[in-house]
């Protein structure tokens, strides 16, 4: 465990389900005003919601779950085709409103908590996801402003590659493709290709066009 974690626990948890162990980080952001506040929140037994930790913009790390635990963070989703993320994830939320970029001294409090959370569950760099991945078309966050290609550097989590040679994209094959990075909800092609641009390009717009070959090349790079 990384040094200086503020142990809140929150009444918000239970047992994993079916015996099931973390093999996905889910990250998240809180959406309100301040830590505090979301710290609040996430303990209020009313709120019926939780993670195992949150980062305050300034570096703090709130462990508010045991990780053996099951936290109320992920609420109705599907990723790589299993539902209950609950019972197969860790939940990490980030003191953020999606409207700004993460702080430094948070960037780096995560980046140290998730090295620890999957040499600790053996999690690879696929098992790194953003709320939105697992919820297309319901959640938005981490959000436009989150830094994946950072983590991706580092091994901490996956991204996509560019790859001029292919010309094979097509609505089926992209979908074929997101479903096996992981993206398996039943989601309308907009939502979906939203999702995917908001993990891998979050600066494109627009129809599905050729450069959303980057998503396709990486599923490519890692099944063939």
């Amino acid at each position: 465990m990384i040094a200086d974690v503020i142990i809140h626990p929150s009444p918000n948890q239970g047992p994993r389900r079916d015996g099931l162990r973390p093999s996905i980080v889910v990250i998240h952001y809180t959406a309100m005003q301040s830590a505090a506040a979301a710290l609040e929140r996430l303990c209020d037994p009313s709120a019926e919601v939780s993670a195992h930790y949150l980062i305050s913009g300034q570096g703090d790390v709130y462990q508010m779950v045991e990780e053996d635990q099951r936290a109320w963070h992920a609420g109705q989703g599907e990723w790589a085709g299993s539902d209950d993320i609950n019972s197969r994830s860790i939940g990490i939320e980030l003191d953020n409103q999606g409207t700004h970029p993460f702080a430094e001294p948070q960037m780096q409090a995560l980046e140290r908590l998730l090295k620890d959370i999957m040499a600790r569950w053996k999690i690879t760099a696929d098992g790194v996801i953003g709320h939105s991945d697992m919820a297309p078309g319901r959640k938005a966050d981490p959000g436009p402003r989150f830094d994946w290609a950072r983590l991706a550097r580092q091994g901490l989590a996956a991204t996509g590659k560019d790859d001029p040679s292919r010309k094979d994209l097509t609505p089926d094959s992209f979908i074929a493709a997101a479903r096996l990075v992981g993206f398996t909800a039943d989601v309308s092609l907009d939502t979906l290709l939203t999702a995917a641009r908001l993990r891998f390009a979050p600066w494109r717009s627009g129809p599905l066009c050729q450069d959303d070959l980057q998503l396709c090349h990486y599923i490519s790079s890692k099944w063939k």
